[in-house]
């Protein structure tokens, strides 16, 4: 794959050969993201479990403390007597069976986050096929299963990402915006590992992080140190 002068030249500021902590290595993507949009950077972590086995799964949700530099559009299913809260919260869709109709027959999709309170789930349950490959289907785990929806939007709304296992057994995600500076990504990087670390299984056997590589959308990786955080 050919890349183009300003990847090249951001490459050659990147030691390969070394393991960058969260701040020197948030400073690096951060003044390498060089396209001409605000770029997203994302943490790539590759775990040592095995996905296929349901007590070695990781998965969760965790709250950013800078957010993620991204507008979030909620859709909330939740009983009438919830959608003045959900509302006033700032979802920007709330209702049960007619977004159910809406999803279903006009594949509308304009929305990010799905957040259901727990007595929706029957309805909601409908749309597993459509919301499922999408990543949007509502989860406990991912707190977008809450009996307090209107708590669950005000979360998503600040910056709440789920972090969750690939078939490769690495988890991305995004920490915020090149724009945001060091200091912000790196907070939020280490807010994402805090959790990480905190939801490795029991049965997760030998070196839980195997690698943690940090880039923007057009930059190249930069390897991060794993020793720091003892798993």
């Amino acid at each position: 794959m050919k890349h183009g002068k300003k990847y090249n030249d951001s490459l050659k500021a990147v030691d390969k050969t070394k393991f960058y902590d969260s701040l020197e290595a948030c400073e690096l993507v951060a003044a390498n993201a060089k396209a001409k949009f605000d770029e997203t950077v994302e943490v790539h972590i590759r775990l040592g479990v095995d996905s296929r086995h349901a007590d070695q799964q990781v998965r969760g949700a965790v709250v950013l403390p800078n957010g993620t530099g991204k507008t979030v559009r909620t859709l909330v299913f939740c009983k009438e007597d919830k959608y003045e809260a959900a509302k006033e919260a700032g979802a920007d869709y709330v209702g049960g069976m007619d977004y159910v109709d809406k999803i279903m027959k006009e594949n509308w999709m304009d929305f990010d986050v799905v957040i259901a309170s727990p007595d929706m789930m029957g309805i909601v349950g409908r749309l597993g096929k459509v919301l499922g490959p999408r990543g949007l289907m509502p989860n406990p785990k991912a707190g977008t299963v809450a009996p307090d929806v209107a708590k669950a939007v005000t979360e998503a709304k600040a910056g709440k990402i789920e972090y969750r296992l690939d078939k490769t057994n690495i988890i991305h995600c995004p920490i915020g915006k090149a724009s945001f500076g060091k200091e912000k990504l790196a907070e939020n990087y280490e807010a994402l590992m805090e959790a990480v670390v905190k939801a490795k299984p029991a049965a997760a056997k030998g070196a839980y992080l195997k690698s943690i590589t940090l880039t923007s959308t057009m930059g190249p990786g930069v390897k991060c140190n794993t020793a720091k955080y003892g798993v």
